[in-house]
């Protein structure tokens, strides 16, 4: 009979250690919670950027229109709405992404004008909204920033600027004379004087998704 008792003893403590040794491992397993990362209505990085520009040649003012292929969007870009999205938005266009639709002209330009600058490897800038229809962008070219102001608009899902960039502003009138001696024939104009504008027009427009 002692030795039934004893036996039964035993199993039952056996049993309550591994009923309580389940337990702690039961409360020991921690459910990981699931994170749903939130998408902005408007995000700059899935739109569609293109970045055109006007420069001029001859005294006659000549227009040559080129683009950038590459922007990239390195911080903000993202709101409700697309003026929230534009607003504090930083971007990085990487000059050799320059095209003109002339070869020759792509490289004449990355060499004689870009390549005089310092850190001519990118431009960089951010966007501020000021108004409904106005705003300013803090554009950084040959290691300086200058605020370049800008009119837009937003027809539906597209936001379009325009402004006028006087180069020598970024102090680049040296880069502008290297062009200029580069491409000196071709600049030409009926007067025989060779000129290269400190002028640029840029155009650019954000085509949201």
């Amino acid at each position: 009979m002692k030795k039934l008792i004893t036996t039964v003893s035993i199993f039952l403590v056996a049993f309550q250690f591994t009923a309580c040794k389940k337990e702690v491992k039961k409360e020991e397993i921690k459910e990981t919670p699931v994170v749903v990362k939130e998408t902005a209505a408007f995000s700059l990085k899935e739109a569609t950027n293109t970045v055109n520009f006007t420069a001029y040649k001859t005294t006659e003012k000549v227009p040559v229109k080129g683009t950038f292929k590459t922007v990239k969007i390195t911080e903000g870009g993202e709101g409700e709405s697309i003026k929230e999205a534009i607003n504090g938005a930083q971007f990085k266009i990487p000059v050799g992404s320059i095209e003109t639709k002339d070869d020759s002209r792509n490289a004449k330009i990355q060499q004689f004008f870009f390549s005089v600058m310092a850190n001519s490897m990118t431009l960089t800038g951010k966007l501020n909204i000021a108004t409904d229809s106005t705003g300013v962008a803090d554009l950084t070219m040959n290691a300086v920033t200058q605020k370049l102001p800008f009119k837009y608009t937003i027809d539906g899902k597209t936001f379009s600027m325009k402004a006028i960039m006087n180069i020598d502003e970024w102090n680049a009138q040296s880069a502008v004379a290297s062009l200029n001696e580069a491409c000196k024939e071709l600049h030409k104009g009926a007067d025989g004087v060779s000129k290269t504008w400190s002028e640029v027009a840029l155009e650019v427009s954000s085509t949201f998704k």
